[in-house]
């Protein structure tokens, strides 16, 4: 019988230790560096990934053109904005509290920072670390009039002008999560079309041709 032994790069013992997270080793780590993040500025360049191998699997190549930002979302429920917590309406629809955004929290850590980088392009993003009060959230941006990146095959698409902003506009992997397009097949008849609501509209508006 031969024994074979697997050989694991170093990325693959970073992987292991992210997903060890309540380790000794990851929950000191993690308690430090919240202390720090809350020192400084909430969307903040950072020189390179926190975690290199969760960066490279999302499309970050350590060349020109390609930067990180750490964002910070304050975290919890969405509070309706109402005056005085009160609306003018049904008894059904006068809940304040205890509701949830639809959007979730890495959606809009790189909607902050698209708006702060308006040159720059999102790629993708990922979680860093959290506290009570926040979470901390890494966004890889792309420089799309850099030379590197117009002339690289592989991340050409993303110059072109239908990505601006797509982080706005749901787009990225966060934005895809949240908007239910992470399920496809039978189960995603009613999100045919990018969304339930213009699913609904199709299937629901009468269309009298002229000729018919």
């Amino acid at each position: 019988s031969f024994a074979y032994t697997t050989k694991m790069g170093a990325y693959k013992y970073v992987e292991e230790l992210w997903r060890k997270k309540q380790s000794d080793v990851m929950r000191f780590l993690l308690r430090v560096r919240a202390w720090e993040y809350r020192q400084l500025p909430k969307i903040y360049r950072v020189n390179g990934p926190l975690r290199p191998e969760k960066a490279h699997r999302l499309g970050y190549k350590a060349k020109q053109g390609f930067c990180v930002y750490r964002v910070g979302v304050r975290r919890g429920g969405r509070k309706r904005p109402n005056s005085k917590g009160i609306v003018y309406g049904k008894p059904k629809h006068q809940g304040i509290h205890k509701m949830k955004a639809t959007k979730n929290l890495r959606a809009v850590a790189e909607e902050r920072v698209g708006r702060k980088c308006g040159g720059l392009r999102v790629l993708n993003s990922y979680w860093i670390n959290q506290d009570a009060t926040y979470k901390y959230f890494e966004v890889i941006l792309v420089d799309p009039m850099h030379n590197a990146i117009r002339n690289d095959p592989r991340m050409q698409w993303i110059t072109k002008p239908t990505h601006k902003h797509r982080e706005m506009r749901g787009l990225t992997s966060a934005g895809r999560q949240f908007r239910g397009l992470r399920v496809s097949g039978h189960r995603a008849n009613k999100l045919k079309g990018g969304s339930r609501r213009h699913n609904w509209k199709v299937r629901n508006t009468m269309r009298l041709r002229r000729y018919r």
